[in-house]
């Protein structure tokens, strides 16, 4: 079974550009690249600086949070830019950067996880305390980024809110929002 490329790592000499541009882990119906693969190049990386580049609906949560981990604990300065989308668990790899720059026209969103269980009345309560923890480390990530309070961030996340670029800079999730760059075509802005 083939890897498909839900990431890309283009290093510089004192910069590399990681570009996560699809959904983070294995799907539902098929493999997808676990975050072992790129953690591993990550970790090869001996470079000043990383351009974090997402644009994912999300995925795995432990995949996205190893992912999460790994970027922290890699010496370069990062910065995030956030070119399309940081939906659900692609919103806390986003965070990662120690820069988050959001894209005007971008959207960042958060819930609250799940899952899907099959099994007795006592699973499904098992499960429940499972996803309350989960819920809780996400929330933990969010409040070490944001200005938000906690009941607030609680009931976001219970809601699944979508925010704008100017409204997640307002929250505190993004440090920057960049404006659509004008492009000049023969003599024509292009925007």
């Amino acid at each position: 079974m083939s890897e498909r490329p839900w990431y890309t790592i283009a290093a510089k000499a004192e910069e590399a550009d990681l570009y996560i541009y699809d959904e983070i882990g294995a799907g539902f119906f098929e493999e997808g690249v676990t975050a072992k693969a790129l953690v591993a190049e990550l970790a090869a990386l001996d470079v000043g600086r990383i351009a974090l580049h997402v644009n994912s609906p999300g995925g795995s949560v432990f995949e996205g949070q190893a992912i999460f981990n790994a970027i922290r604990s890699h010496p370069a300065r990062v910065t995030t830019y956030i070119d399309g989308v940081a939906a659900s668990i692609a919103s806390v790899v986003a965070l990662a950067g120690d820069r988050v720059v959001m894209a005007a026209n971008a959207l960042f969103m958060i819930h609250d996880p799940f899952a899907a269980v099959i099994g007795t009345a006592a699973d499904m309560r098992h499960m429940a305390e499972v996803l309350d923890q989960v819920t809780g480390t996400i929330r933990r990530t969010y409040l070490a980024k944001t200005r938000m309070a906690e009941d607030a961030l609680a009931r976001a996340m219970g809601e699944e809110t979508w925010y704008g670029a100017r409204e997640a800079l307002e929250a505190g999730f993004v440090d920057e929002v960049r404006e659509p760059l004008a492009l000049a075509a023969g003599g024509v802005r292009v925007f």
